[in-house]
């Protein structure tokens, strides 16, 4: 176990350092100068005098591996600069907002977890039956509509024709049901069809077999053997679906008028404030990274092969 988690911390830290080379990239391969971009926002007058005194203050004069270490510190100790729109420290704006995106995604991921499970797992043991229809059919419908189309429906249909959950808005937990339901059936689809097919593939398998011939009941079959079997596999997107409901969540905020971290970053870059979007690369990339390493390690305390394969064995 000791291997397997000294090479898994290992792959966290080159992921780590890789997205910070990319956050750091961001600015410097855009067509618009960051400093002209302050000016320009701050509708302070533009001479090239102004310009190179201040890309030597912020040190854009510098050698790429100077400016990058020097970066790379400020952003290990979560500082990345100032808003060019607030002036407050960027940090700070986000997690100003976090909580709320955070709710937001952290809500989704239940009802995602919930609702596909359920769904997924009857299916699969009603092969064939009206329930397993029913499903597909529930499944490809939502597969087949986009994200923001959905939530406009849900907003017309839930809280403008019947009024059961509010508009707009953030303050209590009415105000979570109807984004973060929108949210999660994005990914309830996939989910659905990834518990169903793996189940499927898992009842044919030896030890399933041997289990039902020795008459073990099928509940106990199902819960010890089968969604045993498919749990690392679903651990692990289910780690990378955490990363992407942040993403996600973005859409969701604009529509519902929400103040979230994602919404703000949208706002930011139409409004070209780089450092925002710094800080939001590698808190994004950073909850991913972590999100990745305890996966790793719920899939090895779940399945030993995992671990056994991770130490070379």
């Amino acid at each position: 176990m000791g291997s397997f988690l000294a090479k898994r911390l290992g792959s966290m830290l080159l992921a780590f350092f890789g997205m910070t080379i990319i956050a750091f990239g961001l600015i410097r391969v855009i067509p618009v100068d960051p400093v002209e971009a302050y000016f320009t926002m701050n509708q302070i007058p533009i001479s090239e005098e102004a310009l190179a005194s201040m890309r030597e203050e912020e040190g854009y004069n510098r050698p790429l591996l100077v400016q990058y270490s020097t970066w790379l510190v400020d952003a290990m100790t979560l500082d990345f600069g100032e808003s060019f729109v607030s002036k407050k420290s960027v940090t700070a704006e986000l997690l100003q907002r976090f909580h709320v995106t955070l709710t937001l995604a952290a809500t989704a991921f239940i009802i995602i977890v919930t609702v596909s499970f359920t769904v997924g797992i009857w299916s699969a043991t009603k092969r064939g039956g009206f329930i397993d229809w029913l499903s597909s059919s529930f499944i490809f419908t939502l597969a087949s509509m986009p994200s923001f189309w959905l939530a406009f429906v849900f907003v017309y249909i839930v809280a403008l024709k019947w009024g059961l959950l509010p508009l707009m808005g953030w303050g209590s937990f009415a105000h979570v049901i109807l984004p973060a339901g929108t949210l999660a059936l994005g990914f309830i689809p996939y989910y659905i069809r990834l518990i169903r097919s793996s189940m499927l593939e898992e009842v044919n398998k030896p030890h399933v077999v041997f289990a039902r011939a020795r008459g073990v009941k099928e509940s106990v079959i199902i819960r010890r053997h089968i969604v045993k079997g498919i749990l690392p596999q679903l651990v692990t997107s289910l780690a990378m679906t955490c990363g992407g409901l942040f993403g996600g969540a973005a859409i969701i905020e604009i529509v519902f008028t929400i103040s979230g971290v994602g919404r703000f970053v949208v706002e930011s870059m139409f409004a070209r404030d780089y450092f925002v979007l710094q800080g939001f690369i590698v808190m994004i990339g950073g909850l991913y990274i972590v999100f990745n390493f305890v996966a790793d390690i719920l899939c090895a305390l779940v399945d030993p092969r995992v671990r056994l394969k991770g130490d070379g064995a």
